[in-house]
């Protein structure tokens, strides 16, 4: 068992892809897969699954996954100890869903590149549901989740910045003249949603059940951008985070209504195994994540 075996399994465990770690490594397809295939050769097991197009770690891939993660992260340590932090190498994996990759991380990548070019940069868009467990597995170094304040025993959770959810129609929907509106206004109205299962969605469920409003029409998207577009055109009323929309609204493609889902709290949040090695590139990426988020929130309360 080689050494660049066990990096290049935890590369394409991370991505899920043979052609993207070839890339990231600097290998031909062809030798990424030589390298797992003689790898599982030795270890007798399947590492991975095609199912369909796309990739999937086996039960067996996961627990060996979790097990030369502490090695690699050892060895990560040693190479960290004989290079200065300005010259940091190596590869960085960051996960969290659609809407926080779209609109809060691309500075944070900016300015962690521009500080460490040579440090490879993976993101995986994970559901929100499922961002916790890529920690657990080892196979995401930091995630970001949109969510109520999370508890963990076994994550170290940051809150970074509280997100306000509001509902947006186009300039021309009915509602969209009103100055004040009480849930019952809602009753025929059309909902663009997430799907269920989708954190902030059974919170909308929940505050029109603790209403007793239970028959509401909804139409439900994979997408935060979907969802935007459809409202844009008159089809609904969605319920989104303002950061979603800044830039409709400022255009006049969209009208925020002038009600609220009271007492819910959603925020952007930073996620890190509590048992895991916090390298130097880690912890230039957390603090970079800190600065724009910070600057963001400035921003915000201007």
């Amino acid at each position: 068992m080689e050494l660049r075996q066990l990096i290049t399994f935890r590369t394409v465990a991370s991505t899920l892809n043979f052609s993207r770690a070839a890339e990231v490594l600097s290998y031909v397809p062809s030798n990424v897969t030589m390298q797992i295939k003689a790898l599982e050769d030795e270890l007798g097991v399947r590492l991975f699954d095609r199912l369909g197009k796309h990739l999937v770690l086996t039960t067996a891939g996961k627990r060996f996954l979790t097990h030369i993660q502490s090695v690699l992260n050892k060895l990560d340590e040693a190479r960290s100890v004989v290079h200065d932090n300005e010259n940091l190498g190596g590869t960085l994996t960051i996960s969290a869903n659609e809407v926080l990759c779209a609109y809060r991380l691309p500075v944070v990548f900016h300015r962690f590149r521009s500080r460490h070019p040579k440090v490879r940069l993976i993101f995986r868009s994970v559901p929100n549901q499922q961002l916790k467990q890529t920690l657990f597995e080892g196979i995401t170094d930091v995630v970001f989740m949109l969510d109520e304040p999370i508890h963990s025993t076994g994550l170290a959770v940051e809150p970074l910045l509280e997100e306000t959810f509001r509902f947006f129609v186009a300039p021309d929907h009915p509602l969209a003249r009103r100055t004040i509106l009480q849930l019952e206004d809602f009753h025929g109205e059309v909902f663009l949603t997430n799907e269920k299962g989708c954190t902030y969605r059974t919170m909308f469920d929940r505050t029109f059940e603790k209403e007793g409003i239970d028959s509401i029409t909804y139409l439900e998207f994979q997408n935060a951008e979907a969802i935007k577009q459809c409202a844009i055109t008159g089809i609904g009323i969605a319920f989104l985070p303002e950061v979603v929309t800044e830039a409709e609204v400022e255009r006049g493609e969209l009208v925020a209504l002038p009600w609220q889902i009271p007492d819910l709290h959603v925020y952007t949040q930073m996620l890190w195994h509590k048992d895991k090695w916090l390298s130097p590139i880690i912890l230039s990426f957390i603090e970079a994540a800190r600065e724009v988020i910070a600057i963001e929130e400035e921003i915000k309360t201007v």
